[in-house]
């Protein structure tokens, strides 16, 4: 299993590398401006996106959202919080699902995660650091995984 990983790790270093240089700007988890929260650790946001925790310190039911698994911010995401791109945790999503337990919501752009996260209560998404504004706040920035070496 470790073969395909680092195969898709190479590859996924090919595209950042072939991207442009905005990508390897930080990552921005955001939360609505309005929400009460200020800051989020890396651990809670590892156990809010695997659903391992529902409920903010508010009682505010936590809304991950994602971007579609192809993008290059979502593996990017994924690696930074997880160390595993999104198809290596599809096992993991497959018994969370049969236990009752959905994977995030995927939104389809940045600007679809900034409307809806500006929007609902208690969701959460990421987006390019650049592309945060007045909508939303910056609960943490995570730096892009270098793959390169």
């Amino acid at each position: 299993m470790k073969a395909p990983r680092r195969l898709a790790s190479l590859l996924f270093a090919l595209l950042l590398g072939c991207a442009p240089a905005s990508l390897a700007e930080p990552l921005a988890v955001i939360a609505a401006a309005h929400s009460p929260l200020d800051k989020l650790a890396p651990d809670t946001l590892k156990r809010v996106y695997s659903r391992k925790s529902q409920l903010d310190p508010h009682g505010i039911r936590w809304i991950p959202v994602n971007l579609p698994a192809a993008d290059p911010l979502r593996r990017a995401f994924s690696l930074a919080v997880f160390d595993a791109l999104p198809e290596d945790l599809e096992e993991y999503w497959n018994i969370q699902y049969f236990q009752g337990v959905n994977p995030p919501q995927v939104l389809a752009s940045e600007e679809a995660v900034l409307r809806f996260v500006a929007a609902t209560p208690g969701a959460m998404g990421y987006v390019r650091a650049h592309l945060v504004d007045a909508r939303v706040k910056v609960l943490l920035l995570l730096p892009i995984p270098d793959l390169r070496h």
